[in-house]
């Protein structure tokens, strides 16, 4: 390979690690958190244990092997860092999340639990 060549080629390849770093974007949105199974909604679970909230069936799905995921507006994102403290604490509660948003997926850096109204 011509050395013009692989200055080409390492130059391209700086772009797209750079552009893919950018397309990352710190956002808050509102939303809750669930899980994999349930994504939206629990209803299907709730309706077969009435006494069942959903930060109850969010927990027991999690035990269950699912992961947790973001919903906001309806949408489902995927969440990367699975370990991060406040997910658990915060599963089925209205809440505003901050994180790093790459398409469908975030990495929670912040959790604030919404006033009760």
């Amino acid at each position: 390979m011509t050395r013009n060549k692989f200055r080409g080629l390492t130059v391209f390849g700086l772009l797209a690690v750079f552009a893919a770093f950018s397309l990352a974007a710190t956002m808050t949105m509102n939303g809750t958190i669930s899980d994999s199974m349930c994504g939206v909604s629990h209803a299907k679970m709730i309706a077969g244990h009435p006494n069942m909230t959903d930060k109850d069936c969010t927990q027991a799905c999690i035990k269950g092997g699912a992961k947790y995921v973001f919903v906001s507006n309806g949408k489902v994102y995927q969440i990367t860092n699975q370990n991060f403290a406040d997910l658990s604490k915060n599963a089925g509660e209205p809440i505003a999340l901050t994180g790093d948003m790459t398409g469908d997926t975030v990495t929670v850096s912040k959790i604030v639990a919404e006033q009760k109204k």
